[in-house]
């Protein structure tokens, strides 16, 4: 995938805080990938896949899928900017919208860039929830540009989890992360998004939860 541009306006609700955070989350967030023992199971040998990960594993999956040139939707929110920052610093594409607001034109965006073959990244259960439970926007996705939904996840063995919504995982310098890529699924015209969803939910449990 070799398109560099951004989808949407990349300064909404930009401040030099926006640029601080993210340069310190890229900073520590290379900085841990780069001190952590990593071993990867069934990586893929098709690029054009959509990425597909539990919201709590963000912050190491950014590391593990940097500079694959992928595009990711992130949030035009406040909070969202401080994401699409460090998505960038990443070599991530950003994609502008949410479900609540621009979701029309950023999911045809993702599809216009899905059917001239660019990746794609998505986390199923964000923005705001449940945790672990997918929503169909993904399954739509995959649907309407043919590409193959690629779960992925990592079991860090060093982390810190938070009390949020998704009980996100912080992960720690100087750990060991096993990423696993489960298979691809498909998703043709007369699939039910419904059981193609449960299908996706059951794959990303099956990597974060399976004990080594």
């Amino acid at each position: 995938m070799l398109s560099v541009a951004i989808i949407m306006n990349e300064s909404i609700h930009s401040t030099p805080l926006h640029s601080l955070v993210s340069s310190l989350g890229h900073l520590y967030i290379s900085f841990t990938g780069a001190t952590t023992r990593i071993r990867t199971e069934n990586r893929p040998e098709a690029a054009d896949v959509i990425y597909a990960s539990w919201h709590s594993q963000l912050a190491f999956m950014l590391y593990v899928l940097r500079n694959r040139d992928i595009s990711g939707l992130v949030s035009r929110s406040r909070d969202g900017e401080y994401a699409a920052r460090l998505l960038r610093k990443f070599g991530f594409n950003t994609v502008r919208g949410s479900t609540s607001r621009a979701a029309a034109q950023s999911l045809m965006e993702l599809i216009d860039r899905g059917r001239r073959g660019f990746p794609l990244a998505i986390t199923p259960d964000g923005p705001k929830g449940p945790n672990r439970k997918v929503q169909q926007g993904v399954i739509y996705l995959a649907q309407k540009t043919g590409m193959a939904i690629m779960p992925v996840g990592v079991r860090l063995s060093s982390k810190l989890t938070f009390n949020s919504w998704d009980n996100f995982e912080f992960p720690l310098p100087f750990g060991k992360a096993t990423v696993v890529y489960g298979a691809p699924i498909k998703v043709a015209e007369g699939d039910h998004l419904e059981a193609k969803a449960a299908e996706l939910e059951a794959a990303l449990n099956a990597i974060v939860d399976s004990r080594e």
